[in-house]
């Protein structure tokens, strides 16, 4: 299919999570299957295969998928600003009956939060400036 992008490091990544979680899984009834030192289960307690799987998994993934990403600032703050979860910080300001009044606006109209506090003047742009800047909301300090 043309422009399709095939999540294959991703995929495999989650099949090498499933096997490390199953060798983890057969660690543990082996090493409970064990009488004192006479442990016949020894030799599959070795975890050396999960550990370099994961290892391979982790730098594959690190390499072909993570390397390289950056963030689109505009989509970014489109996100924030059309986010309902915004207005989780408007409980404390404006309480929760209007704070849900308004998630439910912007889920019915598809509209932003910050666009329906503005047209709705229910704060001042500085008020706005101090309660939905995400800094602020992510204890990152002032500022956007």
């Amino acid at each position: 299919m043309p422009g399709k992008v095939n999540p294959v490091i991703p995929e495999v990544v989650n099949m090498v999570c499933f096997r490390v979680i199953g060798s983890d899984q057969t660690i543990s009834m082996a090493a409970e299957a064990g009488q004192l030192q006479l442990n016949v289960f020894e030799p599959v307690i070795a975890v050396f295969e999960a550990q370099t799987l994961f290892i391979n998994a982790a730098q594959t993934l690190r390499l072909h998928c993570v390397d390289g990403i950056t963030a689109n600032p505009d989509i970014c703050r489109h996100y924030v600003d059309f986010s309902i979860g915004t207005v989780t910080a408007l409980n404390p300001v404006i309480g929760y009956d209007r704070a849900t009044a308004l998630a439910a606006e912007a889920a019915r109209s598809g509209r932003g939060i910050l666009e329906l506090v503005r047209e709705q003047h229910i704060l001042t742009e500085q008020q706005i400036a101090a309660v939905l800047d995400p800094l602020a909301m992510t204890g990152q300090g002032q500022g956007v």
